[in-house]
């Protein structure tokens, strides 16, 4: 089972803990259920605290996968956080919509897509958008 994340940029300081103690109790229940890989964008803080909770569980659950999509093959990106990169077909995207198709992509292969979304606007809810349109499983932090 394929996942993936959306999110915006900013979390409120105040929900950090709480958003770090539900999505790692989600990707352990994911986990249980067959997930073994999990597709990150690697922007933000939510991006990036997926990436470190996904890192953290591979200390217990060694099989999973975690897997950076890069939107731009021209920029270095930071890997700690991730065993491997992908930059998925967007050579013919202008850069400006790299992104958004970027996170398209990584709609359209992943089975579960587990958001945090606050507002109504942004690329974020852009991609719970076009998920829901895919009529893929979605999990709402």
């Amino acid at each position: 089972m394929v996942v993936t994340f959306c999110g915006h940029s900013e979390l409120p300081p105040s929900e950090t803990s709480h958003i770090k103690r539900r999505l790692t109790q989600v990707v352990e229940e994911l986990i249980s259920k067959g997930a073994n890989e999990f597709l990150l964008g690697g922007y933000g803080e939510f991006d990036k605290l997926c990436a470190a909770i996904v890192k953290e569980l591979k200390g217990t659950y060694p099989h999973i996968k975690s897997i950076l999509i890069i939107p731009y093959i021209d920029r270095t990106f930071d890997q700690q956080l991730y065993d491997c990169s992908e930059y998925p077909p967007l050579e013919n995207v202008p850069k400006r919509f790299a992104i958004s198709k970027r996170n398209e992509y990584m709609v359209d292969i992943a089975d579960v897509l587990v958001c945090y979304i606050t507002h109504t606007f942004g690329g974020a809810y852009k991609t719970l958008i076009y998920a829901k349109r895919k009529k893929k499983q979605i999990i709402d932090i």
